[in-house]
């Protein structure tokens, strides 16, 4: 079984759930949502030295479930993370990638513990919204 959680970037650069209240979560949707928050957290500390801010951002965490459903015996056999990020500018593109990679390869601790669990791949789209004269 395959379990998502998405949060996006709001006006204040802070991230939130989509479609569902932490609250509402389940113990295995908590794992990815806290993942998630993390990365994303990472992923603004280096864009913000970088002086980059997004005009959006999105960043969708999910896990592969040994069993149909969930319970508490089930045991994450794989972990994907995808990027979804509008950047201003052409020249932000290849900044916002390398802040993506060191945040999944490096800096993220909740993304490194996941990794000895299971398998962890991470998918990236970034997108400008800067018009070519």
């Amino acid at each position: 079984m395959r379990v998502k959680i998405t949060i996006e970037m709001d006006n204040n650069g802070h991230f939130h759930p989509v479609n569902k209240k932490v609250e509402e979560m389940n113990p295995k949707e908590l794992i990815l949502y806290a993942a998630a928050k993390c990365a994303s957290i990472t992923l603004k500390s280096i864009l913000d030295k970088e002086h980059i801010k997004p005009k959006a951002a999105e960043i969708e965490m999910s896990g592969t479930l040994d069993t149909e459903q969930v319970m508490a015996k089930s045991i994450y056999r794989s972990f994907n993370i995808l990027y979804r990020i509008e950047c201003h500018t052409i020249a932000e593109q290849s900044n916002i990638g390398r802040a993506i990679n060191l945040t999944t390869e490096k800096y993220c601790g909740c993304l490194q513990m996941l990794r000895r669990i299971a398998p962890l791949s991470h998918e990236v789209s970034i997108v400008s919204t800067e018009t070519m004269l």
